[in-house]
């Protein structure tokens, strides 16, 4: 009885589009990192799709060989199958096509490589020769050639003999130029235009954005806060703040802190519409704005108002640096109560941000610029940042507005006070 090959046993994996969340049937192919007919491994990305809520990765379950069936740009259903990987490839035969590829790649280098190896070689001669014409357009006058006869000295000799360039030459030269002009370009001037399909994620973007401004009553309101007492803080403390937590400390805790603090003031700007109803969440989610290649992503901080200063500063970094790598998963990027946006690490010294709905509020962080300002009847130069607050004024009232803000500025200001929420260091004291 003949044996059956083991290999025909194997079928084909199927690389199936992944659902990215509830009520959502298409999504974009958006791009491939293998090429059709490729040897992959375990658990490598083979490409991404983009929903109007999240990116996420196509990931290679076993290793072979890929057989693209869709192609980049396309839309396509979830659950759909857009690619098979040949299991029955095994993995000596991966190393062998790989070993061929690198012995491919290193003779076609040595290829390119020959003919520099060939003008290193030549002889000296040529380039002597190369130099000696080099310098037939040098002029000498007739009383300098005659010395160089007399002393027998070759043009190539003077030359070579010189150590520098004095001011008198360049002057020389300068005289003998009838005109000066700077070269131009003979290149035809570009009148070319990139045109690039917009992605799913932009697309949503771009709707909540209109639907925010034709939906919402949006104001905002603005203050400053003096950084003195914070950068002071980092500048003392910060060796031993990463020695411990082994993170760096930012801004941006900071004002994640003083928001939840004065949320607790100011429930009305933790709060949002449903329908006829006004919920008011006795938690703090806070979204922190992210910038990525993809478009605008806000992840979210889980009960922010129970965290310490390094537990903030690790979730801030972990969630954008996985923003910005395009690995967030829906549930990170939903649910927040309040958001905030700093444009300040892009310079901009103030702006009014758009409200991230269906929440209320959303701060807005500016640049640090040394400015003029009055302490105590004299004029000093503190680092100042604008704050602004833009709010839906159907839920929060232009009270509870400036106040919010105007308490944000206090705990920046004096962030010990963050320790007492309401009260004063004293009041805490005496429980008054």
């Amino acid at each position: 009885m003949r044996k059956r090959n083991p290999k025909l046993n194997k079928m084909a994996l199927e690389i199936k589009i992944p659902s990215p969340g509830e009520s959502i049937t298409e999504v974009e192919l958006a791009s491939w990192f293998v090429e059709d007919g490729a040897l992959v491994s375990k658990n490598q990305e083979l490409g991404e799709i983009e929903s109007e809520k999240a990116t996420l990765p196509l990931i290679a379950e076993q290793s072979g060989k890929i057989t693209i069936q869709v192609s980049e740009g396309e839309t396509v259903k979830v659950g759909q199958v857009v690619a098979s990987i040949d299991t029955s490839v095994e993995v000596r035969e991966l190393e062998k096509e790989s070993s061929k590829e690198e012995e491919s790649k290193t003779a076609e280098t040595e290829q390119k490589k020959g003919p520099e190896e060939k003008t290193e070689s030549k002889p000296k001669q040529e380039s002597a020769a190369a130099e000696s014409a080099a310098h037939e357009a040098v002029k000498a006058t007739p009383v300098a050639r005659q010395m160089m006869e007399k002393e027998g000295l070759s043009l190539e000799d003077v030359i070579n003999g010189l150590r520098k360039i004095n001011a008198g030459d360049v002057r020389q030269v300068m005289k003998q130029r009838d005109t000066r002009s700077f070269p131009e370009s003979d290149a035809e001037p570009s009148r070319e235009e990139n045109r690039n399909k917009i992605s799913q994620l932009r697309k949503k973007i771009s709707e909540r954005l209109v639907a925010v401004k034709n939906e919402t009553a949006m104001l905002t309101t603005f203050n400053e806060a003096d950084m003195s007492t914070i950068i002071n803080i980092r500048k003392n403390h910060q060796d031993k703040f990463v020695e411990k937590h082994g993170i760096k400390l930012g801004f941006m805790s900071f004002f994640v802190k003083a928001v939840t603090e004065s949320l607790k003031l100011y429930p009305a700007v933790n709060s949002y519409l449903d329908g006829g109803e006004v919920v008011s969440p006795e938690f703090c989610d806070i979204g922190i704005a992210v910038q990525t290649e993809k478009g605008l992503m806000v992840p979210i901080i889980r009960n922010a108002e129970v965290l310490g200063l390094a537990n903030l500063e690790k979730q801030i970094a972990e969630l954008a640096a996985r923003a910005r790598k395009a690995r967030l998963g829906i549930e990170e990027m939903t649910g927040g109560t309040f958001t905030i946006s700093n444009g300040g690490i892009y310079g901009s010294m103030l702006s009014t941000p758009i409200l991230n709905p269906p929440q209320s509020g959303i701060l807005g962080m500016h640049n640090i610029i040394e400015r003029p300002v009055a302490v105590d009847g004299k004029v000093e130069i503190r680092p100042m940042m604008y704050l602004a607050l833009s709010y839906d004024h159907r839920v929060i009232d232009g009270k509870d507005s400036v106040g919010f803000l105007k308490s944000i500025r206090e705990f920046i200001e004096n962030p010990a006070s963050m320790l007492f929420g309401s009260q004063t260091p004293e009041q805490y004291l005496l429980d008054i």
